[in-house]
């Protein structure tokens, strides 16, 4: 008689969340991360490419090797960022939003996002953003970018609790196969949005039907050429109080420096400062005046305007109809894209721009092209 020695089968760990921080206080938000279950990565810190938009594909290899070599659930991968990094969050999250089930601001401000002129509103269709800020004065910030169709929601809560961030992100589940998937990109390098990725572009190619979603800055977006600093714009005067600087801060200002005057001109407070530089829109040499204490410093500076780029944007808005069993899709400025189609959805006619170019009977990617005012679709090579 034959007996079988059959040896147990490992239990496979269970897969968790996984936070990704941007920036804040490591230590606290692992601790948080731990009281959860949940996985924990901060790679922002330690990227040294020398672009934004370079640390953000080296962010997005980061976190697919921790989904690769961690138990991660990788529908249930959120965004967090504190203070000064909150303006990374929302840059990032609309240059590769279908990485992302969620996403979470502690506090800062989404005006240099904004400012950048690459805050697009139709990629985070699919990822809902919490922002807690911690001014009321900020508060018209998010009204622009709700009023400009950004999947956002605020809350004027200067320290969000850790369960009321936790919570609200854990409400979250990524689809990698939404209804639809809309996009909106400047740049070749993020051209990929969920079951789509543009891979052809052309910028006569016109479309009215498809507008831009850019959110548009609020005022020229100038700064003065000392380093960033942070300051409350409802704080009393005089001038406006140096209230934050960022780690590793090298320019001449220190904590509770107040600027005083700018050309000669007196500030009454945080309020006007803001004003002056939102409506000055030309670069040009200027004198600040800073209260130190007793001291009054004299700077020689500088101000700067933003270099707002990709200001030609290439759309795609593509949609799964389940009652007609069609995938409809729209473009602007592409001549050619892959689309990845889950089985679920044959078979289905595909449309493109109001012509219908196949009838998708196999699951996978296919390839949409046009060639000389022709639109075909096939199977990927």
């Amino acid at each position: 008689m034959l007996v079988l020695a059959l040896r147990p089968i490992a239990a496979q760990p269970a897969k968790s969340p996984l936070l990704v921080l941007l920036g804040g206080d490591t230590q606290i938000w692992q601790a948080w991360c731990q009281q959860r279950g949940w996985q924990f990565l901060e790679p922002w810190s330690q990227i040294a490419d020398k672009t934004i938009d370079e640390r953000i594909k080296t962010l997005a290899a980061k976190v697919a090797e921790a989904v690769q070599h961690l138990p991660v659930d990788d529908t249930r991968i959120y965004l967090a960022g504190q203070g000064e990094a909150a303006s990374a969050l929302f840059y990032t999250a609309v240059r590769i939003p279908d990485v992302f089930a969620a996403a979470v601001a502690a506090g800062g401000s989404p005006r240099a996002a904004m400012d950048s002129n690459r805050l697009f509103a139709a990629n985070t269709t699919n990822l809902p953003v919490l922002w807690f800020f911690a001014y009321k004065e900020e508060e018209p910030l998010g009204q622009k970018l709700k009023s400009g169709g950004f999947n956002l929601e605020w809350r004027e809560e200067p320290a969000a609790k850790p369960a009321e961030i936790f919570d609200w992100l854990a409400k979250h589940q990524r689809n990698p196969y939404p209804t639809i998937a809309d996009c909106e990109t400047g740049s070749p390098l993020f051209a990929r949005c969920y079951w789509v990725e543009m891979t052809r572009f052309d910028a006569a190619e016109r479309n009215d039907v498809l507008d831009s979603t850019r959110v548009q800055p609020i005022g020229s977006g100038a700064w003065l050429a000392i380093g960033p600093f942070g300051y409350d714009p409802g704080a009393p005067g005089p001038g406006v109080e140096v209230a934050r600087l960022p780690d590793k801060y090298d320019g001449p200002l220190k904590l509770h420096d107040r600027i005083v005057a700018l050309a000669g001109r007196e500030l009454k407070d945080g309020a006007e400062y803001a004003q002056i530089l939102y409506q000055t829109f030309d670069e040009k040499p200027i004198v600040a005046m800073v209260a130190r204490g007793k001291e009054h410093i004299r700077l020689e500076t500088r101000i700067v305007l933003p270099h707002r780029e990709e200001t030609v944007t290439a759309r795609v808005r593509a949609s799964y109809l389940p009652d007609l069993q069609e995938v409809e899709v729209i473009s602007r400025a592409v001549t050619q894209m892959k689309l990845t189609l889950p089985t679920a959805w044959l078979p289905a006619k595909i449309s493109w721009n109001g012509t219908d170019v196949a009838k998708a009977d196999a699951a996978g990617c296919w390839l949409l092209d046009e060639q000389k005012e022709l639109l075909t679709a096939k199977r990927c090579p």
